[in-house]
C-alpha cells in the first residue's frame, strides 16, 4: 500500500500482512487517541466541585464546560471524513491529537470559566477529528477478514476510558490537583503522535469533492442543537420554553439538511449510505442499543455515590470492573463471530445485555461487593462484545470510496446515542426526585429498567439480518440446507 511519502493511495494489499507487528502497533496508535477522548468524557464530572471553588464559580455553572466540549464534537465530526480524504488520514490524525493535547494543556492553565469553555471547544475540535479518522485508519489498514480482531482492540479504550474516568479523576483531584485531569493527556498525546507518524499510513482519496459549506452549516446547527438539548434534558439548567426552542431548531435544521442532501451532488453527510442494509442496521439498531448501554457510566457511579454513600474513588474502583470484563472479551470476539455470525450474536447478546442492565435495579447498599464485582465483570464482557459486533458490522459492506463518509456518520450516531442514554437516565431521575434533587435507590430502579429495555428494542433491527450478512468480516459461513 506504499505509493509516496506525501500521498498514499489505497490498494488491495496491506502492510499488516507483510509486517505482522503492525497488527498490534496500529491498534495501539489509534487506542491512544480513543483513550484520551473517552477518558475525557467522564473524568471531568468528579472534579467539578474543586474546579468551581478554584475558578470562583457556582458548581452548577461548570456544566457548560462539559456541554461546550460535546457541542464542538457534534459540529465537527461530520466533516472528519472529508478532511481525512483531502489532507491524508495520518496527517489529520496527528494534527487532531496535537490540537486535543494542546487544548488539554490550556484547560489545565484556565483561570476563569470563559477561558475553560474556549479551551474545551478547542479540545472538542481535536476530539471530533481524532476518533472517526482513527477508525478510518483502522478500516483501511486491515483486510476485512481481520477487522473483527483489530476492532476489538480499538473498542477497548472506548470502554476503559469511561470506566476509569471517575477513578482517575477522583484520585487526581483528591491527592494532587484538578488541573492534572487535563495535564494527564499531554504524555499520552505526545506518544500517540510519535506512534502514528511512525506506523500509520497517510491514506487519502484520489478524488475529493468540493467542501459542502451549506450542508456543513445545516448539519452542524442541527447536531449541535440536538446535543445541547440532550445534554440539558433532566438537568433543568434552562427553561422549558428554551429547551423546546432548541429541539425545534435541531429538528428544522436536520429536516432541511435531509431535503438538501437529496439534491446536492456531494453532501457533507452522505445519507445514501443508509441504503446499505448492514450499515443501516448497525447505525440505527446499534444506536438504540448503545443508548441503553451508554447510560450505565452515568447511572451506576451516581447510584454508588449518592444513595449508597461510597466515595468517588470507591465507586470508580467498582465500576472499573466493567473495563476488566472488556479486556477479557478482546480475544474471544473473533472465534465467537466465526462460530455464530453477526445475526445470532447480536440478537442473543442484545437480549442478554438488556437483562443484565435491568438486573442492576436489584442492587442494594447491602449487596455484597464480591457479588456486584462478579456481575459487573460478566456485564463488561458482553457489553464490550456487543459494541465490537455493532462497530464492525457497520463497515462490513462499505467500499473503499464510501468508508470515510461511513466512519463520520457512525461516529455521529455513537456520540448522539451515548448522550441520549445519559439524558434518559438523568430525566427519569429528575422527574422522580421532584424538588428534592437527591435521588434515592427507589428512583434508580425504574431508570435501570427503562434503559435496559432499549437493547431489547434493538432486537427488532438485528432480526432483519440474514445469516450471511457480514460473513466476509466475521468469517461465519452457515451450512447450506
Amino acid at each position: 500500500m506504499i505509493e509516496s511519502e506525501d500521498q498514499r493511495v489505497l490498494k488491495p494489499t496491506y502492510r499488516v500482512i507483510a509486517e505482522p507487528r503492525l497488527r498490534y502497533l496500529i491498534p495501539l496508535v489509534i487506542a491512544c487517541g480513543f483513550f484520551m477522548e473517552n477518558l475525557d468524557s467522564t473524568i471531568l464530572a468528579t472534579s467539578i466541585p474543586q474546579m468551581a471553588a478554584s475558578l470562583g464559580e457556582n458548581p452548577l455553572r461548570l456544566n457548560v464546560a462539559i456541554t461546550s466540549y460535546l457541542l464542538s464534537l457534534a459540529v465537527f465530526i461530520p466533516i472528519s471524513g472529508w478532511v481525512a480524504d483531502r489532507f491524508g488520514a495520518r496527517s489529520v490524525f496527528c494534527t487532531a491529537i496535537g490540537v486535543f493535547t494542546f487544548g488539554s494543556a490550556l484547560c489545565g492553565l484556565a483561570t476563569s470559566l470563559p477561558m475553560l469553555v474556549l479551551t474545551r471547544i478547542l479540545q472538542g475540535l481535536g476530539g471530533a477529528m481524532m476518533t472517526p479518522v482513527g477508525r478510518l485508519i483502522m478500516l483501511r489498514s486491515f483486510p476485512k477478514s481481520e477487522l473483527v480482531t483489530a476492532m476489538s482492540y480499538v473498542t477497548l479504550p472506548a470502554l476503559v476510558g469511561p470506566a476509569i474516568g471517575p477513578l482517575v479523576g477522583g484520585f487526581l483531584t483528591t491527592y494532587m490537583n484538578w488541573r492534572w485531569i487535563f495535564y494527564i493527556n499531554i504524555p499520552i498525546g505526545l506518544l500517540g503522535i510519535a506512534l502514528a507518524y511512525r506506523f500509520a499510513e497517510n491514506f487519502r482519496s484520489s478524488a475529493v469533492s468540493r467542501f459542502d459549506f451549506v450542508g456543513f452549516a445545516l448539519c452542524g446547527i442541527g447536531l449541535a442543537a440536538a446535543e445541547l438539548a440532550l445534554e440539558n434534558a433532566g438537568r433543568r439548567a434552562i427553561p422549558g420554553a428554551a429547551e423546546a426552542a432548541i429541539v425545534a431548531v435541531s429538528a428544522l435544521s436536520l429536516a432541511a439538511y435531509v431535503y438538501y442532501a437529496r439534491r446536492a451532488p456531494d453532501p457533507a453527510v452522505d445519507l445514501t449510505l443508509f441504503r446499505v442494509k448492514t450499515f443501516r442496521i448497525a447505525v440505527i439498531g446499534g444506536g438504540i442499543c448503545r443508548t441503553g448501554l451508554g447510560a450505565i457510566p452515568f447511572l451506576l457511579p451516581l447510584m454508588l455515590q449518592v444513595p449508597f454513600g461510597l466515595s468517588a474513588f470507591q465507586s470508580g474502583s467498582l465500576t472499573f470492573v466493567l473495563a476488566i470484563g472488556s479486556m477479557v472479551m478482546k480475544s474471544t470476539s473473533p472465534p465467537l463471530l466465526r462460530a455464530f455470525g453477526f445475526r445470532t450474536l447480536l440478537l442473543g447478546n442484545a437480549a442478554l445485555v438488556g437483562l443484565l442492565t435491568m438486573a442492576l435495579a436489584l442492587v442494594r447498599a447491602e449487596t455484597p461487593h464480591w457479588l456486584l464485582i462478579v456481575g459487573l465483570l460478566v456485564f463488561g464482557f458482553f457489553r464490550s462484545l456487543q459494541f465490537t459486533c455493532m462497530n464492525t458490522l457497520a463497515y462490513s459492506d462499505l467500499t473503499d470510496t464510501t468508508i470515510s463518509k461511513g466512519s463520520s456518520i457512525a461516529s455521529v450516531g455513537q456520540q448522539l446515542s451515548q448522550s441520549f442514554g445519559v439524558a434518559i437516565g438523568a430525566t427519569i431521575l429528575a422527574v422522580l426526585t421532584g424538588n428534592t434533587g437527591t435521588p434515592s435507590i427507589g428512583e434508580f430502579t425504574p431508570a435501570f429498567i427503562a434503559v435496559g429495555l432499549l437493547p431489547l428494542i434493538s432486537i427488532a433491527f438485528f432480526v432483519r439480518l440474514s445469516a450471511e450478512d457480514g460473513s466476509q468480516v466475521s468469517g461465519h459461513h452457515p451450512a447450506k440446507t
